[in-house]
């Protein structure tokens, strides 16, 4: 299984602790001050990370894209944070006690990421799988990375592992992601988890949750998901990029403690009997005991045997050794039997 350190030396494993990203995206809208208050909710929620976008209007669309969409131009410009303000976000992380990250969409914003903001790990969306020199130059930096993997075939995930590894980048972590927003749960296969833990062994893997609600990240963890990634907004009311399937502070809080209890309660594959088990078989379980007045002297018959509780006398699995033995004293109908009333 798969296990890598970030550079802040967090351990990420599978059937690990999960480490759970509050995804932003553009939810803040533009707005430090909304910005910030998603940093408060996330760490509040108990999350390990908050993860911005570091796209900006020259790095996410063509020109001539703009050209015949002109809103998207001034909407990519309204809700894009500029480097100094993401930079703002990662010392007021660091304030906090809870990481910071983003995703970059241009080798510049890759340096920025990595030297400015010291981020723990660099992420690299979907859209990026097939953009063989970008990830070349991401790992280059040798920096863990966490690779979302949605719209990608197995043969398109494994080359761009292959092309950060070469490059040299030796921790990666891959997200199972379905990139539809809000994803429907029948759409999800969660069980291309198992799937690329086979395939790519080395690798912790996580899940980047588009769905509404918290089932499918709780059933990630449940198959031993190494990093849980789901969007994150203070009103999912309000209209915006993903904001309709974000998911609000209180509901993403209760998801975090479900999802590190269930962590927990999977334990180890060892089985265990726990010293409170080892009590309750007093309680519990069954002893021999017998059918009827037994005198002094008489030979024991199957017949003359049965079980019941308490699980403080001779076990059932020994009923069949009492069998042929004689009783060295009276012994009271529904009584329990004692090894020492026996010859």
């Amino acid at each position: 299984m798969g296990n890598i350190t970030l550079n802040d030396g967090t351990e990420i494993s599978d059937y690990g602790i999960p480490y759970f990203v509050a995804e932003v995206n553009s939810s803040h809208n533009g707005d430090l001050i909304i910005a910030r208050r998603m940093i408060d909710a996330a760490t509040e929620a108990g999350c390990n990370c908050v993860k911005f976008q570091s796209w900006s209007a020259s790095s996410l669309y063509s020109r001539s894209y703009y050209k015949k969409n002109p809103i998207a131009e001034r909407f990519v410009k309204k809700f894009s944070l500029a480097p100094e303000q993401l930079k703002e976000m990662a010392d007021y992380c660091k304030e906090k006690g809870i990481g910071f990250s983003s995703t970059p969409y241009s080798e510049k914003e890759v340096d920025f990421l990595t030297e400015e903001c010291q981020a723990p790990f660099i992420k690299i969306s979907s859209m990026e799988v097939n953009n063989p020199n970008f990830l070349r130059y991401i790992g280059r930096k040798g920096k863990p990375v966490v690779l979302s993997t949605g719209m990608a075939e197995t043969e398109e995930i494994e080359r761009a592992v292959d092309i950060l590894a070469e490059a040299g980048c030796s921790q990666i972590i891959l997200l199972h992601c379905v990139s539809v927003y809000p994803a429907e749960a029948e759409t999800i296969n969660l069980n291309n988890i198992v799937g690329l833990r086979e395939r790519f062994p080395e690798c912790p893997i996580g899940f980047s949750d588009h769905t509404l609600g918290s089932a499918a990240g709780i059933a990630a963890v449940a198959l031993g998901a190494a990093l849980i990634e789901k969007h994150i907004t203070l009103d999912a009311r309000k209209i915006g990029m993903d904001n309709q399937m974000a998911m609000e502070p209180d509901a993403l809080k209760d998801m975090v403690n479900v999802c590190r209890k269930i962590h927990f309660a999977l334990g180890a594959k060892e089985r265990i009997v726990l010293p409170e088990e080892y009590e309750q078989r007093k309680i519990m379980r069954r002893s021999v005991v017998s059918t009827r007045n037994i005198v002094k002297g008489e030979v024991l018959r199957r017949e003359d045997l049965d079980v019941k509780r308490p699980g403080t006398g001779i076990a059932p699995d020994r009923l069949d050794q009492l069998i042929g033995r004689t009783a060295v004293v009276d012994i009271e109908a529904d009584t329990m039997i004692e090894e020492s009333a026996l010859k």
